[in-house]
Formats: C-alpha cells, sequence, structure tokens
C-alpha cells in the first residue's frame, strides 16, 4: 500500500478567463500520506482541491485520483473522495444523527441507519447525536463536518482548511483524529496556513498564485527554499528590524518572541547586510531556517498576489 498512490496528477490548470487560477500544477501522494497543501489565500488551493473531486473540470492536465483518471471518470471519483469544505454548510436545525442520516440518504448508502450509527460512534459524537448542529461549538461542528465526509467510507479526504476559526484544543484533538485515521489506511489532502498543522503533515505541497513552488517532506521543502536565517536578540528589535529591511540584501527580519529572525536566499549578502550589527548588546546566531521563514519567503516572492 505504501507504494499505490492516492493522488497523480500532472500539468492541472484551470482559468477563469483572463486569471490562470490553477498553473499547470503537479503533485503526487502516496496512500496512507497526510499531505498538508500550503498557500496563502487566493493562492489556488480551493481551485485545485475542487478539480481533484470532480466539482471543476481542468482546462490542461490529465493524471489520476485513487486510480481514476480525473478528466473522464469525475463521477467515480466523487463516490471514493469526502470534501471538507471551509465553510460548515449543515441544518442547524437538525440534530447530528439527522444531518448525518440527510447526507447518507444523498450517498444512496445501503443500510443507512446502521452506517449512521457506525460512524457517529466513529468519530466519537455518541453522546451528542441528538444535539442541534446550531448549538455546537467551532470544534464540534468540524468534528460533524468530517463525520459527513467518512459516511460513505471514502479511501481519500480532501479537507479545505478545516480548522479555520476553531480553538486550539479542538484543533489538537482534530489533528489526533487525522493522523488516527491515515494510520487505518486513508490518504488527506490538508489545505491550510498554520505552520503548526502542516509540521504534522508527512508530506508537503506549497502553491503561490496557481504555481507549486515546492513539494516534499518538510526538510525537503525547507532545502528547497534556499534559505539562509540568522537570530538576534537584543534591546529595540523593532527599530533594529526596520533599519535591516531598509538593505535590499535583507529578504525579511520578523520578530519571534523576544528574537528576530532575519533571513535571506542569498547568504553571502546577508553576511555582509548584518555585519554592522555583529556588536554589543546583540547576540547574532545563525540557525535552521524554519517552515514559517520559508512560506514568509515564499509569499515575498509574489508582493502582488491575488484573490481567486
Amino acid at each position: 500500500m505504501a507504494d499505490e498512490l492516492a493522488i497523480n496528477v500532472h500539468g492541472m490548470t484551470k482559468r477563469f478567463g483572463d486569471l490562470t487560477a490553477v498553473d499547470h500544477v503537479d503533485l503526487v501522494v502516496r496512500a496512507g500520506e497526510i499531505c498538508g497543501f500550503l498557500g496563502p489565500n487566493g493562492s489556488g488551493k480551493t481551485t485545485f482541491i475542487r478539480m481533484l473531486c470532480g466539482l471543476l473540470r481542468a482546462d490542461e492536465g490529465s493524471g489520476t485520483c485513487l486510480g481514476y483518471d480525473v478528466t473522464t471518470e469525475s463521477e467515480t471519483i466523487k463516490r471514493h473522495v469526502g470534501y471538507m469544505t471551509q465553510r460548515f454548510s449543515f441544518w442547524d436545525d437538525l440534530s447530528i444523527a439527522e444531518n448525518l442520516d440527510f447526507v447518507a440518504r444523498m450517498y444512496f448508502i445501503k443500510n443507512r441507519r446502521p452506517a449512521v450509527r457506525e460512524t457517529i460512534e466513529r468519530l466519537g459524537l455518541a453522546e451528542r447525536r441528538n444535539q442541534l448542529a446550531g448549538q455546537l461549538s467551532g470544534g464540534w461542528k468540524q468534528r460533524l463536518a468530517l463525520a459527513a465526509c467518512m459516511i460513505h467510507q471514502p479511501r481519500l479526504l480532501l479537507l479545505d482548511e478545516p480548522t479555520a476559526g476553531v480553538d486550539p484544543k479542538a484543533r489538537r484533538e482534530f489533528w489526533e483524529e487525522i493522523h488516527r485515521l491515515a494510520g487505518e489506511g486513508l490518504t488527506f489532502l490538508i489545505a491550510t496556513h498554520y505552520m503548526d498543522e502542516a509540521e504534522r503533515c508527512h508530506r508537503l505541497a506549497f502553491i503561490l498564485k496557481g504555481r507549486l513552488l515546492a513539494h516534499g517532506m518538510m526538510g525537503e521543502v525547507i532545502g528547497q527554499a534556499r534559505l539562509t536565517t540568522w537570530s538576534v536578540s537584543g534591546p529595540d528589535l523593532l527599530k533594529l528590524a526596520e533599519r535591516l529591511r531598509g538593505n535590499p540584501a535583507v529578504e525579511q527580519a520578523v520578530p519571534f518572541g523576544n528574537m528576530l529572525h532575519v533571513s535571506s536566499p542569498d547568504a553571502a549578502a546577508l553576511e555582509r547586510a548584518i555585519a554592522p550589527f555583529h556588536t554589543k548588546p546583540y547576540e547574532w546566531h545563525r540557525i535552521d531556517s524554519g517552515l514559517e521563514d520559508v512560506f514568509i519567503h515564499f509569499m515575498d516572492q509574489s508582493k502582488d498576489n491575488v484573490s481567486l
């Protein structure tokens, strides 16, 4: 199973008039993997996900999703994929059980009631099964949405920023559930811009303005950025940051707690730029670039990012 490809697409492209929302994206995700799909708002994540699950037709590109052709077998793909949208889209005046029963009817699931009971138990919703959806907290709404995605027993889950607006405890519990399900063989493509969530993924893909800029395990993605980062501590760091940003060799000077992270893809130029500030009371240390440093670096490559 480790060698089975759940997603294997090449050149996926989608245009809306003059706007190219997804621009020749290649993506490979193995079965059982959790792939984090990173990018700022408007980068093309949602459009790409909708093409994968057959809700949008690609203008160019080819490949397979769960072994089915993404251009000619989209209806079959829909039956084997669970798609969780950004917005909660269930009936507020129906209970958890009633909402799931409604979803099961839409999928024409045989033995519908046992399937609903099993899904409720599997996702830990039994004690709240009769609670109205409109009365649920963000974390429980999220769990209901995940249950609805899984009621037809999909092999691939496409989750579009599933934890937006959810408190940290609920987010952690959600990710524990994701890893448990992946251990059972489910594959995930999860769009997010939370760096702590990205670090929980097996593999990452970073998209910006419709183009895939990096893809691989976290260390590989960080390596692809070729970014050099220094940390500096001392007084008046905001003033120091302003002075550093005035130097074209400094790509970013970003506060991290009581330090600044100062980064650039040009290591030699960066060292020359910070050399005048290597004096007391400042303390400088070269560090490994983190995922957030890389995220900001990629965003800085395209200041005029547009909304899709």
